[in-house]
């Protein structure tokens, strides 16, 4: 019997047009697919945005939806496009040259993990890939634009926060001396997938709860926020990427001591968050 592809937390009411969406904390390791791996169980791990769910499960007490990926990023990449296939990877498809995400090996079918560790001993068959993509990717898309466009038809807008975090290490390249690390990277392709009003309120709940906030270096956004990021169609996309360091251990894969009070405060982050999606005259009320 197949896995569901997703979880979905909806509201008592849907008080917003905010939705949020955690395409990479999926953790449910098929047993087959972890016997034809190079990588133990902690390595192949190493990609997934642990724990990102939890930190944003309040989001349905605040009235806006949760949905979360199921299956783990490195089995399926939903932040890739559905035909990003992987010719070291994959037989049967041709090289692609002009992409460097798929030359990289992260294609929708992830080749490696983090610090392009090689999952597998061998390639997989393209039907194999397909299946995945069908069984998995789709479904979880589908729903994900289904959420939106209710969002659109409830309120007149939709905006999607893409929930993700970061290797502490991967801020190392912003680490000048006498500059600030970022706790929180926004990435609206540079303000091609959001308004800036709405990107400048998100950023604000973040710095409101005393986080520090960069924009766009060195994540802008991929292939989710620039798909579903159409604001003249109103129709917003803002991708999030939180420190790992924060709230769990990078090499243990566990929570830290400040998970709890990190996921507390982003309680109150969540909250101003979707007062941006309320109606226009649930907010002239509220001010």
């Amino acid at each position: 019997m197949l896995k569901p592809a997703y979880h979905l937390a909806q509201p008592g009411t849907r008080s917003t047009s905010v939705v949020f969406a955690s395409p990479h904390s999926g953790r449910d390791y098929p047993s087959a697919f972890l016997e034809r791996s190079l990588l133990n169980a902690d390595e192949i791990r190493s990609s997934e945005d642990a724990f990102v769910d939890c930190l944003f499960e309040t989001a349905p007490a605040h009235g806006a939806p949760l949905l979360t990926a199921l299956a783990p990023r490195a089995y399926l990449d939903l932040n890739r496009g559905p035909d990003e296939f992987d010719a070291a990877l994959i037989e049967g498809v041709r090289r692609n040259a002009h992409n460097p995400r798929i030359a990289s090996g992260l294609g929708v079918v992830p080749r490696v993990v983090a610090n392009g560790r090689q999952i597998y001993r061998g390639k997989i068959t393209l039907a194999e890939a397909h299946n995945r993509v069908a069984t998995y990717w789709r479904p979880y898309h589908d729903m994900l634009q289904t959420l939106l466009d209710e969002s659109a038809k409830m309120f007149g807008e939709a905006i999607l926060i893409d929930c993700h975090s970061m290797p502490h290490e991967a801020l190392d390249s912003m680490a000048r001396p006498g500059s600030t690390r970022p706790d929180v990277v926004l990435g609206d392709r540079f303000g091609a997938t959001a308004s800036g009003e709405v990107t400048e309120a998100v950023e604000a709940a973040f710095r409101a709860a005393g986080l520090r906030v960069a924009r766009n270096m060195p994540f802008a956004g991929a292939f989710i926020t620039q798909h579903y990021g159409r604001p003249g169609r109103g129709q917003h996309a803002i991708q999030i990427e939180i420190d790992r360091a924060l709230y769990m251990n990078e090499k243990t894969l566990e929570p830290n001591g400040n998970f709890e009070a990190f996921q507390k405060l982003l309680s109150s982050t969540i909250a101003d968050i979707v007062k941006i999606g309320w109606a226009r005259d649930t907010r002239v009320a509220a001010e």
